[in-house]
């Protein structure tokens, strides 16, 4: 963003391949109320992104095959999928308590919305549309473990966020980098993208470049404390997936050998 607008598309110095962006401005402070009835605020919106859901997985199941002939996405359904990826990042932005401002019931927001994403349209190469889930594995294991991480923590952030009326900044950057990863990984699901999400532990300083900050995640510049904390989420991710699939492991076997006995 500058100077109060967002920033326009493709500038000098931009690389080829466009990692998409999500923009988000950092508020000053959040009412009290709004955080502590946060997800009671946003089911409506739940219910729509349910909706919206599942016109987007019949979108990319016929964009997936119009890629491997057009080797790109038809324009129609990469808009589709574009604004219905903008919506569920304004959502998840507002459970994530990275903005205070209630999410519009709309698929385009106001210009003015403190949280917008940037993808460009681009052409796919094919080989890799044929093979995307199995490309994308590695990237959404570490997604799952970093976002799974926040929300096993999510109670400490929610208590830190309604008691001092903000979000910390090394937190507030930890939870943008992680719901960034989140959208570069949904985006490259969708084919909207042929960029690899990366960037999970913030961006390169550009302040030598002379490029301007154009909000408070482009670039998102991240402090040690705010990368240890990305670390935290995926360490934590990691213990509650272990966790769960060794009570399941330990539920599975205690039947089984219930069964035998009673035989």
């Amino acid at each position: 963003m500058v100077d109060g607008q967002w920033s326009p598309g493709r500038v000098a110095g931009d690389p080829d391949e466009f990692l998409p962006v999500l923009d988000v401005i950092e508020p000053t402070r959040q009412r009290r109320l709004t955080v502590l009835l946060r997800l009671l605020l946003l089911i409506p919106h739940f219910l729509v992104l349910f909706v919206l859901y599942i016109a987007a997985v019949f979108a990319v199941i016929f964009g997936w095959f119009a890629a491997l002939v057009l080797g790109r996405l038809p324009g129609p359904v990469f808009t589709y999928l574009e604004q219905y990826l903008g919506y569920h990042m304004r959502v998840s932005a507002s459970e994530m308590l990275l903005v205070d401002r209630y999410p519009p019931f709309a698929l385009t927001p106001p210009p003015d919305y403190p949280v917008q994403i940037e993808v460009r349209p681009t052409d796919l190469n094919r080989l890799a549309v044929l093979f995307r889930v199995f490309l994308m594995i590695p990237a959404a294991v570490v997604q799952a473990l970093a976002t799974s991480g926040w929300f096993a923590l999510s109670f400490i952030w929610w208590v830190i966020t309604l008691i001092l009326g903000r979000m910390p900044r090394p937190l507030f950057d930890a939870t943008a980098a992680t719901l960034r990863y989140q959208m570069r990984l949904f985006a490259y699901a969708m084919m909207l993208t042929p960029a690899y999400p990366r960037g999970l532990f913030g961006d390169d300083d550009l302040s030598g470049t002379g490029r301007r900050t154009r909000s408070a995640t482009r670039p998102l510049i991240m402090s040690g404390a705010a990368k240890g904390l990305v670390v935290l989420f995926l360490v934590c991710g990691l213990l509650s997936g272990l966790g769960s699939s060794t009570a399941t492991w330990s539920s599975d076997g205690t039947d089984d050998f219930s069964s035998s006995v009673d035989e």
